[in-house]
């Protein structure tokens, strides 16, 4: 099976093309991903100058084309509110054209996956102010990956709190990793090495492992909260109302 996965939830934009042989057994199919090409952008530019191009690329580089593809996945959240309207609105647009089955998948959990290979506790952290990151814990041991909790957003102050409570060594990844890191105090929470830290197109396709595909009318965004605009909206009508 030929994936397409597409992240462009952080300032990163990557998108990667892998051959996954569908075993039935979801720890296999980690340890036997064929990675084919995957093309990633850390420049700062925005996901609306570099996706498309990156897409081109991923799949001009191994000679394929969407049409090739079994299955388009993308990290559907959480993470930027633009990043990831432009990724999900991106894959809709293709899988629509094409009536390609499409996969939304979350960027924490594509982050976990990045420590696929070591043993212990993944921390996935993305950066959502106002001191609050999102979220998700996991355990891998080798290639056997556990989700601890769900999505969600929380206080730094709480996560350090949870995280001390354990007793293995808890690897930090994700947009939000240097700022936890230098926020708490446990020491047993140290950071990924730099090429696992960050959102990547392979972990992407690997997250699709086991989750339920969809049509292009039914992929959407996971938000886990409202924008500042949206929360800005609100709090004007109730003022409007109390007034």
């Amino acid at each position: 099976m030929l994936v397409l996965g597409v992240e462009s939830s952080a300032k990163v934009a990557s998108c990667a093309v892998c051959e996954i042989d569908n075993t039935g057994s979801i720890n296999s199919d980690y340890q036997n991903i064929k990675v084919i090409s995957n093309f990633t952008a850390n420049t700062g530019h925005t996901h609306s100058q570099t996706l498309l191009p990156i897409l081109e690329q991923a799949l001009n580089i191994c000679g394929k084309k969407f049409l090739d593809m079994d299955l388009i996945s993308v990290s559907s959240g959480p993470g930027s509110f633009t990043g990831v309207r432009i990724g999900v609105s991106t894959v809709k647009g293709i899988a629509y054209a094409l009536k390609k089955p499409c996969c939304g998948v979350s960027s924490l959990k594509a982050l976990g996956l990045n420590m696929l290979g070591n043993a212990g506790v993944v921390c996935a952290v993305m950066d959502a102010r106002r001191n609050q990151v999102y979220n998700a814990l996991f355990r891998v041991n080798g290639f056997d990956f556990e989700r601890l909790c769900e999505d969600r957003a929380i206080s730094i102050e709480d996560l350090e709190t949870e995280l001390s409570g354990f007793d293995e060594k808890v690897y930090l990844v994700g947009d939000g990793a240097d700022l936890v890191k230098k926020s708490i105090s446990c020491k047993n929470v140290i950071l990924a090495n730099s090429f696992q830290k960050l959102q990547n197109g392979v972990s992407v396709c690997a997250a699709a492992i086991g989750e339920k595909t969809v049509s292009s009318d039914m992929l959407m965004p996971s938000y886990l909260r409202l924008s500042q605009a949206e929360r800005e909206r609100i709090n004007k009508e109730k003022e409007n109302l109390n007034g």
